[in-house]
This record gives structure tokens, sequence and C-alpha cells, in this order.
């Protein structure tokens, strides 16, 4: 087999490696800009090729050329084979084969083009930079960066490589640095809309989202019709709590032609401001974008059987669910399947698709149906979910399937919809015994489990929580047993709580918080209380009808246009009175636990 014959074998196999998939979740529109094989790029590729000595491939590059720029990736590509058969060290062949490849959705293949491109003509800049977008793309933050400074050292006075740079920089949470990078440029180009829509950006996943919307209104001062901008400017005011403003800048931004990957998107978007509004069936319609094959996030789940849609008849039928976005969602969701249970009838048949910590319970809350575990893989650069536990057979039987979520249109077409059920998923009775036991030897006093952060960081999730140091009236609060349930890395904050507010927070022994997730929900089970923002934990703890406190920004999309949470009806909810005014909210949760458990006067406990 010939190098050049090996190469094009390896990339156009198929990568598959296990991955966590990422929650469909709106994203700001800040990211990078440009698009590999512009005309500008093959202008210039076309200018370099001048004057290569070899008139045969000179010509066949110049038509590859040709056909990218009238959007004929395939024919480019080919083109770009036939130039590589005769010359397979030829750079430019590399680069416009990457291109090719990147267009028709083969990632892992463009990118092995595009580094062997780079490592034969180093100096032609548009190779880094296009690279850098792909890397980009496909979530290798760090990488993209080192090829985006590689062009900006090329290109030191042009705005997009420093735009580009900027938001690599930001999506590793190194907000300062984006910013170091962002001011000269704006200082050099002050009417440049482009700039000021990322420093907002910036601002906003730093969790600043009054300051972020000065930069949208400034880029949308500069430029009326920046649609990005005014998405950006969107999302900034469902934060800030005004869902109706939040829409109409939504639906400004979407009424201009938008690239496929940017209208789903925004559609993801718009869905939490419809059910942050209470319109669930516009919400739960727009939320389908997540699905959709051009959304960036999309996770393709691997079934060839048809798909339920609202509205069919499910009455004995079988039907597949598969679980979807994060492990809490798979659990929050779970609250129509008592439901679909019904609609299915004695003669249908449930299958559920989850998370592997959530088959034990979920066999165990819904019986008749069958559970087993989904996984998750990376095939060249896309997302996919399959079902291994179902074999050839399995599948065959089923009738209809669909993402947990889907079945929301019908089933939670409203508010009034939700059914004010007390638990619908069912703890291990003999644990939750185990549990009281436990608590009731540990310590004395009312137990109170806390959950103060989640584990993700992504999408700028950390807005969405409280410093882990305005706890502490709550920590403070006398008489209580206070019970960690955070999971992951927490001994900064349970030293914290030791060294600068004087209390220990017990950590349940023989237990893995994050792992053991059916033990969690026992635990949790025999609290008296859990409190804490909506991480996988509490949702479980809600799921079993423990009683739950959930601190939560205003407007967050599952309240569903409510000052409740109607998908736990025992929880109560306290909101902050605007954004991130989270201390007011600490010293209310505070002095509800003492009014909750007459604190003052003998406090008893369920233990």
């Amino acid at each position: 087999m010939s190098r050049l014959t090996s190469r094009r074998s390896e990339a156009s196999s198929t990568a598959m490696s296990p991955v966590t998939a990422e929650a469909a979740r709106p994203r700001i529109a800040g990211s990078v800009v440009g698009q590999s094989g512009s005309p500008a790029a093959l202008t210039r590729m076309l200018e370099a090729m001048a004057n290569m000595k070899a008139a045969s491939l000179q010509a066949l590059l110049q038509q590859a050329v040709i056909a990218l720029q009238g959007n004929n990736f395939q024919t480019g590509g080919e083109l770009a084979v036939k130039a590589l058969e005769i010359d397979e060290r030829n750079g430019f062949g590399w680069y416009l084969l990457a291109i090719a490849r990147e267009r028709a959705g083969d990632f892992v293949g463009s990118v092995r083009c595009y580094e062997s491109a780079l490592a034969l003509i180093p100096d032609h800049a548009e190779v880094a930079n296009d690279l850098g977008r792909l890397a980009y793309r496909m979530g290798m933050k760090e990488t993209a960066e080192k090829l985006f400074l590689h062009y900006v050292l090329a290109h030191p006075d042009a705005t997009e490589p420093l735009n580009n740079l900027a938001c690599a920089i930001r999506d590793q949470g190194r907000y300062a640095e984006a910013i170091d990078v962002i001011r000269p440029a704006l200082m050099a180009a002050p009417e440049d809309s482009l700039l000021w829509n990322t420093l907002g950006t910036v601002l906003s996943e730093e969790g600043d989202p009054a300051a972020a919307a000065t930069f949208f209104d400034e880029a949308l001062r500069l430029d009326p019709a920046f649609g990005k901008a005014r998405y950006n400017r969107a999302n900034i005011r469902l934060f800030l709590g005004d869902p109706q403003g939040a829409l109409q800048d939504c639906e400004e931004a979407l009424s201009a032609p938008l690239a496929v990957d940017e209208l789903q998107m925004m559609r993801l978007a718009r869905s939490t401001m419809h059910l942050a509004s209470g319109d669930l069936d516009k919400g739960w319609r727009d939320y389908e974008a997540r699905r959709d094959p051009g959304f960036a996030d999309v996770t393709h789940v691997a079934i060839d059987r048809p798909e339920w849609t609202p509205g069919t008849d499910l009455k004995g039928r079988s039907l597949l669910l598969v679980g979807e976005q994060g492990l809490g969602d798979e659990v929050l969701f779970a609250n129509l399947l008592p439901d679909v249970l019904d609609a299915l009838g004695d003669g249908g048949h449930l299958t559920l698709a989850v998370e592997p910590r959530l088959i034990t319970l979920f066999q165990r809350s819904f019986p008749t149906a069958r559970v087993g575990a989904h996984a998750t893989f990376s095939v060249d650069g896309h997302t996919v979910r399959v079902m291994p536990f179902l074999t050839d057979t399995d599948l065959a039987s089923i009738d209809l399937w669909a993402p947990i979520a889907s079945p929301l249109q019908q089933f939670r077409a409203s508010v009034g919809a939700f059914p004010d059920r007390p638990a619908y998923m069912r703890p291990d009775p003999a644990r939750v015994d185990h549990w009281r036991q436990v608590l009731a030897e540990a310590r004395p006093g009312p137990k109170v489990g806390l959950l103060w952060k989640s584990m993700s960081r992504k999408g700028g999730r950390h807005r969405f929580f409280s410093p882990f140091a305005l706890w502490e009236p709550i920590l403070k609060t006398p008489g209580l047993s206070l019970v960690n349930l955070q999971y992951g890395d927490c001994e900064e904050e349970l030293a914290q709580a030791r060294t600068e507010f004087g209390v220990d927070i017990w950590t349940p022994p023989g237990i893995d918080l994050k792992q053991d997730l059916d033990d969690v929900a026992a635990l949790t089970s025999a609290l008296d209380l859990t409190i804490g923002f909506a991480n996988a934990s509490l949702n479980l703890a809600g799921a079993c009808g423990a009683p739950v406190w959930l601190i939560s920004p205003q407007c967050a999309w599952t309240m569903v246009g409510t000052e409740r949470y109607p998908w736990y009806p025992q929880a109560r909810v306290f909101l902050p009175r605007s954004f991130g005014d989270w201390e007011p909210v600490m010293q209310d949760v505070a002095v509800a636990l003492s009014e909750r458990f007459g604190l003052g006067t003998e406090a008893t406990s369920k233990g």
C-alpha cells in the first residue's frame, strides 16, 4: 500500500471512542468566525500556487479551488486526491482535501489532512487558522488556541484571528486573558461590532450579565442588523428576569439569514424563553431543536425504528425512551413516565435506556419496564448514543422510540398538566431504614443535606450558583445536623466551613456520592430536608418525594413560568430579587430553617 493510499484510508476510517454527551443547552453566540475555504482564503491560495512548476498538478489544484468556490465539495475533494496521487507531498493538495472533508462532515479525516498540510506548508498561516476553527468546533479549545495564536503572529493587525483567539481562551475560563486579547484590538478598531459582542460574551460567561448587556447594546448600536449580538442580549435579558424582552430580541435575531447551526442554537434558546414565560406548547416544540442534525451539540441516537410523534396512540404499543441531556435531566424528565405507562396500558411495554448509575433506581421505580444502560461514543467527531443491552431481536420488537424529553410535548403541554404527585421514584426501603439509623446515631438535631454546586462549569453554568461563602447564615443556623451531599471534590468548601464558620458538615460514611446514586436517593429520603441548587442529587431527592428546598435563579425554564417547581410539588423555591443577588436569599433560607424546625425550642429529628 502506498503512503498516500494509507493516509487516505486512515483519514476516512471510523474513529470511535467513549464520551460523555454534552447537554444541549443554549450557548452564547460569540464563537470563532470565518469559514474554511472562504473566498478570500481560496483566492490567496490561487496566488500562492501561481509559481508551481508542475503544470498538470497546478491545473488540478486550480480546478479543485474552482469547485470549492462553487460549493462543490465532492468534486473539489476528488480533484485534490488526484493531485496528491501525482505529488503526495503537496501541501496545497492536503489543504484542499481538508476543506472538502470538513464541509462533508468528516471532521476526523479533515483534521488529519490539515495536519499534513500544516507540516508541508507551515508558512501558509491560513491552514493553522482553518485547523483552529475545526479544533474549536470539535471542543479542542487548547489546540485551537495554539493554532489561532500561530495565525495571529502572521496577521497581527487582523481582527478575525484576535477574536478567535479570545474565544478559545474565554472557553477555557481564562476571562481576564481573553479581555487582554480583545482590548488592544478594540482600541485600534472601536467601530468593530464583532469585538464588542465577543467582549460581552466574556463578561456574560464570567458572571456579569449587566455589564455584558452594555457591550451587546454597543455592538447593536454599531450594527443594528448584528443577529448574534441581538441573540446574546436576548439571553442576558432572560437572566435578568425579562423573558418577554428576551423573546422579542430572540425573534428578531431569528428573522435574519442564519447558518443551520446558529438557527437551531437560537431555537433552543427561544425554547427556554417560552418555557420561562409559561408557554409550554411553543417551548417544547422549540426544544426539539436540540435534535436537529445541524445543531452543533446534537447527540445522534443509533436506532432504526419508527419515531414517536405527538398525538400517536400508545395503547398496546412497545415504546423505547432514551435518556438524554444531563443525569439530573434524565431524572427530571422521568416525571412523565407514570403517564406514559398509563397511555401504554396493560398490553403495552416500555423500555428505558438510562445512564448506567440510574438503572437500579429506575427498575425499582418502574418495575413493568425493561431498563438498561445507554452508551455514548464519538464517531468521526459526531456524538452517537447506542443501546448495547438491546439485541437485534429486541430492537425489532420496538414499535416506536423517542428521546425521553420529547413526549413532554404531549404529556406536559401546560402547567396544569403537571400532576400533584408526591413522588415518582422509589428508593430502596431497606437502605432508607439503614440511613435513618446511621443519621440518628451520628449526631442530634434535624438532619439537613446540603448541595451547593454543579460539577459542570461549561456554558457559564457557575453563574447560576451562589458562592459558597454566602452559605454562612445557613451553615450557622443553630441546632442543625448538616449532612454533606455534594459529589465531586468539595474538600475546600468543607475546610472553609470548619475554619471560617466554625461548622462541621458531616460526610456520610460508606457511600460514593457521585457513583452510588441509588444509595444517594435512599439517603436523601432519610433526611429531614435537602437544600441546594438544581443538580443531579437534588433531582433525585425531589423525584423520590423527599422534602427539598430549591435555591434557583430567576426565570429558570424548569419553573415553567411559575414561582414553584411543578416537577416536584413538595419543593419550596427560594429566588433572588435580581440576578446573582444571593446574599438575601441565603438569609431567607436561614430564617425559614429556624421556623421550619422550631429552633430555639427543643428540635427533633425524624431519625
